[in-house]
């Protein structure tokens, strides 16, 4: 049990330093994205019989042009709504749950005292599901400035999401952090900062499920035309997330104790149900 059969393979965090600054593995992961998921919702686009049908009668939900200026509404969203996100669930709720978890460091109410600790990210911490809320906000925002369809226009968004998911938990494994839970199966590894027991590399769990899988599912739905009842591929994406983290908290090591055998990955998962429920009746009830 002191050794894993795969090494951990020690990469280090940051890609290239030039001078003062630093590139590092996790913001090329987020670039990475947001770039390839843009691509994708372009050539989607492109892609005129995918549109002939109603609701869209040969006109997509948005121009190239205005995809271009969504991704910069969505890259604040994320950024903004990442650390925002993490303040409120971990920094606030589960530091006030486990205040005694290593990340914690006098959280919360070391927001009160040292506030630049709510935007200091260079230490750490993003929320996904922070992130998540951040781009819906910015998505509508923008297709309320534009007088596009929300529905569709996050349906296209959601279509590609699974990429930035999958980059995202790549940079986890590459930082050797969110490490998964002590294990003997054959392909467990040793983190470097989770002691000298082998894991799960629940990263790469995450990265196969929410990222490849999901992106799969979301692919093949929007090739089958559920895209026409506004709001189904994002209820699908909601469902799918939710679904596949919730599993994955079973391999993975909580960062702090939360509700007893319920982690924090877990309880977040139902929030997402519940909305993914919601959609599916809304775009059900919308002829197609």
């Amino acid at each position: 049990m002191k050794l894993a059969i795969l090494p951990y393979p020690h990469l280090d965090p940051v890609l290239l330093h030039l001078g003062p600054f630093a590139i590092r593995w996790y913001a090329l992961a987020y670039i990475a994205g947001l770039l390839l998921a843009w691509w994708g919702i372009l050539l989607t686009l492109r892609r005129k019989t995918l549109w002939a049908a109603p609701p869209f009668h040969g006109k997509p939900p948005a121009t190239e042009d205005q995809i271009g200026d969504l991704v910069v509404w969505a890259t604040f969203g994320v950024i903004l709504g990442g650390r925002l996100g993490w303040d409120l669930i971990y920094g606030i709720i589960l530091c006030s749950v486990s205040p005694d978890a290593d990340f914690c460091r006098g959280m919360p109410m070391a927001f009160v005292s040292d506030p630049i600790k709510l935007i200091a990210a260079w230490e750490g911490g993003m929320s996904f599901h922070g992130g998540l809320l951040g781009v819906i906000i910015a998505v509508w925002l923008f297709a309320r400035r534009q007088k596009l369809r929300f529905l569709s226009l996050a349906d296209l968004c959601c279509a590609f999401a699974p990429v930035g998911l999958f980059f995202g938990r790549l940079a986890n494994f590459v930082n050797g952090e969110l490490w998964g839970r002590v294990t003997t199966v054959p392909w467990a590894m040793i983190f470097p900062r989770a002691g000298d027991l082998p894991r799960h590399p629940s990263q790469l769990y995450e990265a196969a499920s929410e990222g490849v899988a999901l992106f799969l599912i979301m692919q093949i739905c929007l090739w089958l035309g559920l895209h026409r009842r506004p709001g189904l591929l994002t209820a699908i994406f909601f469902l799918g997330y939710g679904t596949f983290r919730f599993i994955c908290e079973f391999f993975r090591e909580p960062d702090a104790p939360f509700l007893g055998p319920v982690s924090m990955g877990m309880a977040l998962s139902i929030p997402i149900w519940v909305t993914a429920g919601a959609l599916f009746a809304l775009a059900m009830r919308k002829p197609a």
